[in-house]
């Protein structure tokens, strides 16, 4: 009978400390998200320490933002790190509560000694994006000013400093982050505004296809409230300096 006991608590004990494995995908977006730290940039921490509350453990995949994107809308991946509301995106996606803000900056040439003032001073400007970014719809519906898409930030830097461009819109410090990495040189080579040009929320987002996405996006909200509540999410903002 005590056998049987144990047994039954055993089942139950490694059945509590059980995790269902669920994947997540974003692009480089240091520090928020990057591949080179241990634990995957803040943006992956807050979620992977939200997630094992709810008993989930997050497979982090990292893949142009596009690819990210379209994965999660036909539910190839569960989840989707680090995005913004936009109108178009709310018609295939399920955003979770917000977790963090974030600020973008216009970037220009050094030199170059226009200041941002609002979507009208983009009249007639060059204004390089990340395809399949989400801008706010305002900026994206816009047709008095050009939005030729690149694959990346990085890409829209060179061509800001090549002159092919005019200007170019990230996060400072995820512009400079990635600039530092990939091509220190340019760093010396652009302003930022000293105008945001938005503060976005960011979210955990699911496709609508995805037969789970209420479950998954539920959790993250009920774990987000928990690391808030137990200390661990101004632990890690704290981490990060931010």
């Amino acid at each position: 009978m005590i056998r049987c006991i144990l047994f039954i608590l055993a089942i139950i004990g490694s059945s509590s400390a059980y995790s269902e494995k669920i994947s997540a995908a974003g692009d480089p977006w240091p520090p928020f998200l990057d591949p080179n730290q241990p634990n995957k940039g803040l943006i992956a921490e807050i979620a992977t320490a939200a997630y094992a509350t709810q008993g989930y453990e997050l497979e982090i995949i990292f893949v142009p933002w596009a690819r990210a994107i379209t994965g999660v809308k036909n539910a190839s991946y569960d989840l989707l790190l680090g995005t913004w509301i936009t109108e178009e995106r709310t018609q295939y996606l399920m955003f979770s509560d917000p977790y963090l803000n974030n600020s973008l900056k216009i970037i220009k040439k050094k030199g170059n000694t226009f200041e941002y003032a609002g979507l009208e001073s983009l009249k007639e400007k060059s204004v390089g994006v990340v395809r399949g970014y989400g801008y706010g719809d305002d900026f994206l519906n816009a047709t008095h000013f050009r939005q030729p898409k690149a694959r990346s930030f990085i890409s829209n830097a060179r061509k800001l400093v090549a002159g092919r461009i005019d200007l170019t819109i990230e996060d400072e410090i995820v512009a400079k982050a990635i600039i530092a990495k990939e091509d220190p040189d340019l760093l010396k080579e652009i302003e930022f505004s000293k105008v945001d040009y938005a503060t976005n929320t960011l979210h955990i987002t699911c496709g609508l296809a995805n037969a789970r996405h209420e479950e998954f996006i539920n959790a993250f909200n009920k774990g987000l409230i928990e690391i808030k509540k137990n200390g661990e999410y101004d632990r890690i903002l704290n981490s990060f300096n931010y």
